[in-house]
């Protein structure tokens, strides 16, 4: 499990892991409509890579297109949360994090930041909200999947956690932390019914 840890860690610091509905949501722009269109692309080829390496920059250019809010002061909003983080100022990373997700409810990257820093104070309850909000604005989140997974294993809930993780799977195919976490909690399961 702590590798799942640290597998979060490394998303939330490459730049990768509400009260407003998507019907509230502003009509999408050019760029935006672009953006979605690269995203479609990379979750297409995501999901029929087979080589892991090859895999792995894919998700990194995902993550690149997550990180990328469309509004220079959201982003730097996201730069100063990264900074807080990466100093364990886990409050002022939530003063940027709850000002982000303020000033743009349908930023994914936002409630998923929040939730993984959420998630990093153990504040488990309010990590699991935000990665609600991520999923209802981006299904495809592997990031805000693989947070969820790992708070039900915290918890004590394998088979959510297995759950969460084979959604995991179903986007990303050869996430190899996501491939043993599932591997072993089947295991786990099975020897848990016997």
């Amino acid at each position: 499990m702590r590798n799942v840890f640290v597998f979060l860690a490394a998303l939330l610091l490459s730049g990768g892991f509400v009260s407003a509905s998507l019907a509230d949501a502003p009509a999408a722009t050019p760029a935006a409509t672009s953006q979605k269109a690269r995203l479609d692309k990379l979750f297409t080829d995501l999901k029929r890579e087979r080589n892991d390496k090859a895999a792995e920059r894919i998700a990194a250019n995902i993550w690149r297109e997550w990180s990328d809010s469309g509004s220079a002061n959201i982003n730097l909003m996201m730069l100063w949360s990264q900074k807080a983080i990466e100093a364990q100022k886990f409050d002022v990373a939530l003063d940027f994090l709850d000002q982000v997700t303020t000033l743009d409810p349908t930023y994914a990257e936002g409630w998923n930041r929040r939730a993984t820093v959420h998630f990093m104070m153990k504040s488990y309850g309010k990590s699991l909200a935000d990665i609600e909000q991520t999923l209802r604005l981006e299904p495809r989140h592997f990031g805000a999947l693989s947070g969820m997974a790992q708070i039900m294993a915290d918890t004590g809930h394998k088979q959510a956690a297995l759950e969460a993780w084979q959604r995991v799977l179903a986007i990303y195919p050869m996430m190899r932390s996501a491939q043993g976490e599932v591997a072993t909690l089947s295991e786990e399961l099975a020897g848990e019914a016997i």
